[in-house]
């Protein structure tokens, strides 16, 4: 996790840090690293719980928007300040970050094999992503 963390914040900081991002290089250094942690994800965790990073994926569209929207607004910006291509690494690293999380959830509530609880887990998941997302939108709500 601490892995994916550092690249997605380098991610992060070169699509939005600077005035205009060399988009070959965020999208050489993003996509080369996106690509290895699609291979081993799929290696390490199969194609079952991948899918997981669809349904990550579909919950991200609101998340993402939400969230890099509210870091954003940190730094007196917005998502709408930047075409939709600068966005496309971050917002993919945010899908692979959340796939982590969702397996480690799994790990620490011992409900990879108990079905039952893996149930309640990724039910929980769901809602408490979507009533985070839902604030957040709320607080960076448009601006007047």
């Amino acid at each position: 996790m601490l892995h994916m963390l550092g690249f997605g914040l380098s991610g992060f900081f070169l699509a939005y840090g600077g005035d205009t991002p060399d988009l070959g290089f965020l999208y050489a250094h993003g996509g080369i690293a996106i690509l290895v942690y699609l291979v081993f994800y799929l290696v390490l965790f199969g194609v079952d719980q991948v899918k997981w990073m669809l349904i990550n994926a579909g919950l991200g569209i609101l998340g993402i928007h939400a969230q890099i929207g509210w870091i954003l607004g940190r730094f007196g910006k917005r998502v709408e300040d930047y075409p939709w291509f600068v966005h496309v690494v971050p917002f993919l690293y945010y899908i692979l970050y959340t796939f982590l999380l969702r397996q480690f959830l799994l790990d620490i509530t011992r409900s990879r094999t108990d079905a039952q609880r893996r149930a309640w887990v990724e039910s929980g998941y769901v809602v408490v992503s979507l009533l985070a997302y839902a604030y957040l939108l709320w607080r960076t709500g448009p601006r007047q």
